[in-house]
């Protein structure tokens, strides 16, 4: 290619594009995140690559991987992008954020456990803020986060979710959610006060999906409690993993921010030794956090979060 021209210029979609290939790590799964074809992905970095004068992307394999200059523009795009976010802050607070519109993606547990006390408490408060909702996990949640068709987003730490360390966004962290074993009413452990989780390994057991913060967090746990567990039953909504646990299908762990789960036939204890946690934060896109709008969403997020759920109860 030729040598970098000091009059080159960057589409800011196509850097997009980028971005996204650095975290999907393939055309495939670039162009289903960005609902394009590979095809239309390849002519974005293609176009990119002319544009700033040097390579983007090389064959590795089957597949690509980025270059070195890619990575330099990269660290660049991020500050772009917090840039733009900067301005879109500074334009709000020149209304003094008086009112708005704020999406919130959140994972099925924060939808249920924790957006509702915020909600309320913020429709009091700041009635001029419309809330939209939208249910999602990482790296969806944050691909959206990303092309700006959410404004906040709630996960919680596991492997599909961002670096603690990533530029492009800022964090808040709200709780620490502990996990408890669900076991069915006639379970030899039942009258446990606390369960030893090795106990368990031979047990059937109801988990979500891998790729899902829960179905991530409880494998993580069991191989921290040295065995992998035989999943039975792949369940993701809670509702209905209860029903399973009633039904004496199998344990599962079951986090404190979707309890209580109000079935008869099933008790939670709490495992022995250190109880096994997720953190949930919430993330805006860098140079978003001093938004007069999101920062009121934010305030009212940590204080639905600070009541921590209490120990739990035997029987």
């Amino acid at each position: 290619m030729e040598q970098v021209s000091a009059a080159f210029s960057i589409d800011l979609r196509r850097l997009g594009a980028l971005r996204e290939l650095d975290r999907r790590g393939s055309l495939a799964r670039t162009a289903q995140a960005l609902h394009l074809t590979p095809s239309a992905v390849s002519q974005q970095l293609a176009a990119l690559a002319r544009e700033l004068g040097v390579p983007l992307i090389e064959r590795q394999g089957r597949g690509v991987r980025l270059t070195g200059q890619a990575r330099i523009v990269l660290q660049h795009a991020d500050v772009i992008a917090a840039q733009l976010e900067r301005v879109r802050a500074d334009l709000a607070a020149w209304g003094h954020g008086r009112r708005g519109e704020v999406t919130v993606g959140a994972f099925s547990s924060a939808v249920s456990g924790l957006l509702p006390a915020a909600l309320t408490t913020l429709a009091h408060a700041r009635p001029d803020i419309g809330i939209a909702v939208v249910e999602a996990e990482p790296p969806d949640l944050f691909t959206r986060l990303d092309a700006g068709e959410i404004d906040v987003a709630v996960a919680v730490d596991f492997a599909e979710a961002p670096a603690f360390t990533d530029r492009r966004y800022v964090r808040t962290d709200l709780l620490t959610d502990i996990l408890d074993v669900a076991l069915p009413a006639g379970h030899r452990l039942a009258a446990s006060d606390r369960v030893p989780l090795r106990e368990l390994a031979g047990d059937p057991w109801i988990v979500g999906d891998a790729r899902s913060c829960c179905g991530a967090v409880t494998r993580s746990v069991c191989a921290a409690g040295g065995f992998t567990p035989e999943i039975r039953h792949a369940v993701n909504d809670w509702q209905a993993l209860a029903c399973l646990v009633e039904a004496g299908a199998g344990v599962a762990l079951v986090p404190r921010l979707v309890q209580p789960l109000h079935r008869p036939g099933l008790v939670l204890r709490a495992p022995t030794g250190e109880a096994p946690v997720r953190h949930v934060f919430a993330a805006v896109r860098a140079g978003a956090e001093h938004d007069p709008v999101l920062t009121a969403v934010l305030q009212h997020l940590r204080t639905a979060a600070a009541p921590a759920p209490v120990a739990t109860r035997k029987g």
